[in-house]
């Protein structure tokens, strides 16, 4: 059993940015991978970027987000910048504990989630 909890949601006006975190607790062995997902309003949720050893990053985010992890405190951080109104979304940590590819398109095998932490960029 894994547990994950993310925080640093917030408001931020369009060109800011903003730092989550996700603190993953439980039955943890090794380097796992972990990632971040998002969902808008009436939108199906999409993969923005995993990580187990080196991150990877759905397109639509590279050279935006940076997906770091810190192995002492057991987290995982996504440092947003150039938010844009069409990252609005609540943002996922996904937690991925049988072998296979560590990618955001990935979605269905994750099995761990936390419930969320909103993000919303205004313009």
């Amino acid at each position: 059993q894994v547990q994950l909890v993310e925080s640093g949601g917030g408001s931020v006006q369009a060109g800011g940015s903003l730092t989550l975190s996700c603190v993953a607790s439980g039955n943890i062995s090794g380097r796992i991978c972990m990632g971040w997902f998002r969902q808008a309003p009436g939108e199906d949720r999409e993969g923005v970027g995993t990580m187990r050893g080196t991150p990877t990053y759905a397109d639509s985010v590279k050279g935006r987000f940076i997906i770091d992890r810190d192995n002492t405190r057991n987290k995982l951080y996504l440092q947003m910048k150039n938010l844009q109104p069409t990252d609005t979304a609540t943002y996922y940590c996904a937690a991925l504990t049988v072998d296979g590819s560590c990618a955001p398109e990935n979605e269905a095998k994750f099995r761990y989630w936390g419930q969320g932490t909103q993000v919303t960029v205004s313009s």
